[in-house]
């Protein structure tokens, strides 16, 4: 992206700040004032000296010093206004922009998580927008003092010496123009430098996560060459990079010796002639010293610069994503009174896909019904509920809840009406209470125990070491698998939905534990409408209605025992027992 647009973006977290930043300012202002006075007062303490040194008085030194005792208390306490509020500030616009990035990706479409890399991601939210940090204090900073250390200077030579002050202001611009090309090749190389660290991160997290997986197989010494790899790329970006900024440096430097030589040259040939008095060339000697300190720290600051312009490039991308689902403007609250479902010919196709996964299907369930949907494995059923939810968008036909289309709701009030319970269970890191909590934010302790007794959860949680105050590790693995599926449920019970889906719910649990959570599972079920994916016998034998789905849609419904008489395609995955075995 051009450095223009990507300043155009950036620009309303810095104005929120603009009267820090206003003050910043003016501090480095101060600094660099008080900076620019002292080799005014060597120059005339100099030239005093040179024309009679009895013109050099005690008197006049201690008004100088003074002078110069003074300002430098100002500088010191603007620089620590500079270095302590600026700094704060650029870590508040970082802190913002990383709040606002968060904040989209949950808005994200579950389709972009299918593909995206969790390392990646942080990698972005972490690495990329800590540039920020220095970038959003010093670029500010440092263009306002190069600016008027820049003009000050010019103007105070050019008072002085007009040839050897058009000789130095020459150097300038082509200082800029000469190391314009090493500071775009840093721009591009650094992009891919962050680019090889989020490649990094994932690997890492990828790897340590699937560490049991990679234990299991004794894969160590695949997953440290897939490391070595990524590791070495980035090694090889580091290099272009500094390989980069080395000439960079060199270029800078180059002019730094072309203006001191012309400071010696050329000032030394004018004091000859009597043009500059000795205190001017040590003037210009201090001078071009700033001049040179300036310009070097404006070009250097480039590498910052880019730095901070490539964070910001990667924020920019993040929020450019373009989210598929969302609210429409005039999205109402939806008021689940009954609870009926009804899906009228939808059809679903993948972004990528060549063929519907859902193709016209059409069935109602309704309030307060238990109805259970089966059918062949990778047929969609887990597809069909996740459009209930609007995890995705129908591609053609309406999901109706109590007569409503789903897609005239707001997101939120949808999915806080529905209750689900997944086969892949996931619990964040954290206690017992935290996840079973997470069903209903505020909840009372005396409803998280409620929930955890209706999942049957409550007896297996009070044999833990700290109770409900147990940590149960990352993803739950310090859980038995029907331990955090029982969770799970005491989760979707504090929820306490008017919808609620089951994705087997209780496909992970044993025998014994079945059967305490299926019966907790129909105490929920009453009076609310259910729709679960079904494998196991007794959830189908359970349901009110049995919906079988094949690749043309709905192919019957009906209960158990009316399929059965029928002979049907659920005949055939009865009897031969796909029911029994399958998991999607």
């Amino acid at each position: 992206m051009k450095t223009k647009t990507l300043l155009k973006r950036f620009r309303p977290y810095l104005l929120r700040y603009k009267r820090i930043l206003f003050t910043d300012l003016f501090a480095a202002g101060l600094t660099t004032m008080c900076e620019l006075v002292l080799p005014l007062i060597l120059r005339k303490l100099t030239n005093l000296g040179a024309e009679d040194l009895t013109l050099v008085t005690p008197e006049l030194l201690i008004r100088f010093g003074t002078i110069y005792l003074a300002l430098r208390i100002v500088d010191i306490l603007a620089s620590y206004y500079m270095t302590r509020v600026g700094h704060i500030m650029g870590a508040k616009i970082e802190t913002d922009m990383r709040r606002d990035a968060f904040e989209h990706l949950h808005r994200l479409d579950i389709e972009f998580y299918n593909t995206a890399k969790v390392g990646k991601i942080m990698s972005r939210l972490t690495n990329d927008l800590n540039d920020v940090t220095e970038f959003a204090h010093h670029c500010p900073e440092e263009y306002f003092i190069g600016a008027i250390k820049l003009l000050v200077v010019f103007i105070v030579l050019l008072r002085m010496n007009v040839m050897i002050s058009v000789a130095l202001i020459v150097c300038v611009p082509l200082m800029f123009l000469a190391s314009s090309h090493y500071r775009k090749r840093m721009r591009k190389v650094l992009v891919n430098q962050r680019k090889q660290v989020a490649v990094i991160n994932s690997d890492i997290e990828e790897s340590l996560l699937g560490v049991r997986v990679v234990r299991s197989f004794a894969n160590e010494d695949i997953e440290l060459e897939k490391f070595s790899q990524s590791n070495d790329e980035f090694l090889h970006a580091k290099k272009d990079f500094y390989t980069s900024m080395a000439a960079f440096s060199t270029v800078t430097r180059v002019f730094d010796g072309v203006m001191y030589l012309i400071v010696i040259m050329l000032g030394g040939y004018q004091m000859m002639q009597g043009k500059i008095l000795p205190g001017d060339l040590v003037v210009y000697a201090l001078y071009a010293t700033t001049l040179l300190a300036t310009v070097r720290r404006i070009v250097e600051f480039t590498e910052q610069f880019q730095r901070g312009m490539t964070g910001i490039e990667r924020f920019v991308e993040i929020m450019d994503m373009d989210m598929k689902v969302y609210d429409r403007e005039d999205a109402k609250e939806l008021q689940v009174r009954e609870g009926q479902i009804e899906f009228q010919n939808v059809s679903f196709r993948y972004p990528d896909g060549e063929k519907d996964v859902l193709h016209d299907v059409s069935f109602t369930i309704e309030p307060g019904m238990n109805a259970a949907l089966v059918g062949a494995s990778g047929g969609g059923k887990t597809t069909l509920v996740n459009l209930i939810l609007r995890f995705y968008e129908v591609t053609s036909g309406e999901i109706l809840i109590d007569g409503s289309d789903v897609k005239d709701v707001t997101l939120k009030s949808l999915r806080e009406s529905i209750g689900m319970v997944q086969q892949d269970v996931y619990l964040f890191s954290g206690t017992v209470r935290e996840n079973i909590a997470y069903g209903r934010v505020g909840a009372s302790e005396e409803d998280v125990i409620e929930a955890a007794k209706l999942a049957g959860a409550y007896e297996f949680i009070m044999e833990l070491e700290h109770g409900f105050d147990t940590y149960v590790g990352e993803r739950g693995v310090k859980l038995s698998g029907g331990q955090k599926q029982r969770i799970s449920i005491a989760r979707a019970f504090l929820k306490n939905p008017k919808i609620l889906i089951l994705d087997e719910a209780t496909s992970a649990l044993d025998n014994e534990s079945e059967r305490i959570v299926q019966g907790s599972l129909e105490k929920l079920s009453r009076g609310r409408t259910t729709l679960t994916i079904a494998h196991r016998l007794t959830t189908i034998h359970n349901a009110d209605k049995i919906l079988v789905l094949d690749d043309s849609g709905i192919k019957e419904e009906g209960t158990h025992r009316e399929l059965m008489a029928r002979g049907g395609l659920y005949h055939e995955l009865y009897t031969t027992g796909s029911l029994n075995s399958e998991t999607k």
